[in-house]
């Protein structure tokens, strides 16, 4: 599966609670790739931020230099998705869709469809909550009553994590390794989340092809229009430049 270019150690067994947390640092960090990039188009701050935190289970960027992973962060459902999913499908693209609690909970359908479709579920939080905002025994109930709901009603064992609000402590990424994931944040994003002020396809499209970049993860969101316009021509615009998708 195309995620395995993000490594990752295997999801602990279910039966296992989370391991106790050593005292580290809780102060709350927005994350931001930033706009200084390297000389392979590279982010800098994902870079440094791949450095800085590797060793607590958590990545930017992908170690796979020749690959760009498309990722949907799934907070509700537009009417986009079966879109997308479509698009997916038809350029056969594994995808990394994060979903929320309430999603998970709503949209069955999309969500089996997810799985049949051969792509990956990660984690975003049961209620979206700021990790570094709750205790060490809330973290853990954010992250693992989510990964036991998908596991109980769909069958399915996720291990990849993506900090709620991109907001993220030494301590949140702490939480979420020793419950058994591997926090994937992102490379390139863009404003494409709000629904009533959508850029346009010809605007985004430029955007999110000129930002390439190996070992890309990108994050989009399913709720936006201009992204489920612009998907097939932006693979096709990737794979242009040379990049598996």
């Amino acid at each position: 599966m195309k995620i395995t270019a993000i490594a990752a150690a295997a999801v602990t067994a279910l039966s296992m609670p989370c391991a106790s947390v050593s005292a580290a640092d809780n102060t709350k960090i927005g994350y931001g790739q930033g706009t200084a990039v390297d000389e392979k188009n590279r982010p800098s701050d994902a870079v440094s931020f791949n450095e800085r935190y590797s060793d607590l289970g958590a990545c930017a960027l992908s170690s796979d230099e020749k690959r760009i992973i498309i990722t949907f962060d799934q907070g509700y459902e537009n009417g986009f998705t079966d879109d997308i999913l479509d698009t997916l499908k038809e350029k056969n693209v594994s995808a990394v869709f994060f979903l929320t609690g309430d999603y998970a909970k709503r949209e069955p359908e999309l969500v089996r469809r997810m799985i049949a479709e051969g792509h990956v579920l990660g984690n975003h939080g049961m209620t979206h909550a700021s990790l570094p905002t709750l205790s060490e025994d809330e973290a853990k109930e954010e992250i693992m009553s989510l990964h036991n709901y998908v596991m109980n009603n769909y069958g399915y064992q996720m291990q990849f994590f993506r900090c709620p609000c991109g907001e993220y402590s030494d301590q949140a990424l702490e939480t979420a390794k020793d419950c058994g994931y591997t926090t994937v944040f992102w490379s390139c994003a863009y404003v494409d989340w709000k629904t009533d002020a959508q850029p346009s396809p010809d605007e985004s499209l430029k955007k999110l092809t000129d930002a390439a970049h190996g070992g890309e993860i990108l994050l989009l969101h399913s709720v936006s229009a201009t992204n489920a316009q612009i998907l097939g021509d932006l693979i096709d615009g990737f794979r242009a430049k040379g990049f598996i998708v």
